[in-house]
């Protein structure tokens, strides 16, 4: 038993997004004490509009639910992650950290700045080699500036295992084609 006391003054906070794939919905709760619940209820309803009846009910469910493909889909996010970084550690000009959460990546494209794509476009930001990326291979990815964090980009790997290894196949082959 955790003492007490803490009670009124521990706020809990989650949401259903990435828990329970659903994403969009911006469905969140909280649990503290009443004082400071009422305190951002008030805040809340000002400043944002209520979800739809039918997300807050999906919510419940999910929360009331089976819980155990949480674990089989952390694994499963968990081993494409894994490939991922390990395959743009891979690609030339690219250092890929591995991250602790989300669904995504944000791979550096550093060392691919200052150098030319075969058709003769010069890599001088992360924006331009998200472009040059996309028209060589095909492979959509979001450039880190849109973030706030160049020169690097976005990749999500909440897709499957096979979509992932051919874009990051491809994205191996540009970066080897950078001069």
């Amino acid at each position: 038993q955790v003492e007490p006391a803490l009670y009124e003054r521990t706020l809990t906070m989650n949401g259903v997004s990435k828990a329970y794939a659903m994403t969009g919905w911006r469905i969140g709760y909280c649990a503290g004490p009443v004082d400071l619940i009422k305190a951002m209820t008030k805040i809340q309803s000002q400043s944002t509009s209520n979800p739809t009846s039918i997300s807050q009910w999906a919510a419940v469910e999910a929360l009331n639910g089976p819980q155990d493909f949480i674990a089989a889909n952390n694994a499963v996010f968990k081993r494409r992650r894994d490939m991922v970084v390990e395959m743009l550690n891979a690609a030339q000009g690219i250092d890929c950290i591995t991250p602790e959460g989300a669904f995504y990546v944000y791979p550096s494209c550093a060392g691919c700045i200052g150098k030319t794509a075969p058709d003769g476009t010069q890599i001088d930001t992360d924006e331009a080699f998200a472009t040059a990326l996309l028209e060589a291979e095909g492979v959509a990815v979001v450039h880190g500036a849109a973030f706030g964090l160049s020169p690097f980009f976005r990749i999500s790997y909440a897709t499957s295992d096979e979509n992932l290894n051919e874009a990051c196949t491809r994205i191996q082959r540009f970066c080897a084609a950078l001069t």
